[in-house]
C-alpha cells in the first residue's frame, strides 16, 4: 500500500512537466533552413490556416491551440518557424488576434505541423 501511494505522489509530481512538453512555444528564426515550420502572416482570418494569439506568459501557451508565446532562446522552443514574404512558400498560414478567445485551428489538415 505504501508503495502505491509512492507511485501516485511520483505520477502527480510528473504530470506539469508532461503538460508543458505540449506548450507551443516558437522561436522566430533567421534562416528557412533551420526552421521546422514555414509561415505566412495573412490579413485576412478567413485565409488563415490557423488563428493564433501572442500570450504574454509561458503558462498561457499551453497545448496545440493556436496560444503561442515566443521565446528568446532557440533551445527553448519547441518549434522553430521562419515567417515567408510569399503564401506560396509557406507551409502554414496564420493570422494574429488580438483575442485569445480566436484563437485555434481553422484547417485540421494543418495540425501536425505544430505537434
Amino acid at each position: 500500500m505504501k508503495q502505491f501511494f509512492r507511485l501516485i505522489f511520483i505520477a502527480a509530481m510528473l504530470l506539469p512537466i508532461g503538460l508543458q512538453a505540449n506548450a507551443q512555444t516558437v522561436y522566430s528564426v533567421d534562416y528557412k533552413s533551420d526552421a521546422d515550420v514555414k509561415v505566412f502572416v495573412t490579413d485576412y482570418k478567413s485565409d488563415a490556416d490557423l488563428i493564433v494569439y501572442k500570450a504574454g506568459y509561458k503558462s498561457d501557451a499551453t497545448g496545440n491551440n493556436g496560444v503561442w508565446y515566443f521565446v528568446n532562446y532557440k533551445s527553448d522552443a519547441k518549434k522553430k518557424i521562419y515567417f515567408v514574404k510569399y503564401k506560396s512558400d509557406a507551409d502554414l498560414i496564420i493570422y494574429f488576434s488580438q483575442y485569445k478567445s480566436d484563437a485555434g485551428w481553422r484547417k485540421n489538415s494543418k495540425k501536425h505541423l505544430m505537434q
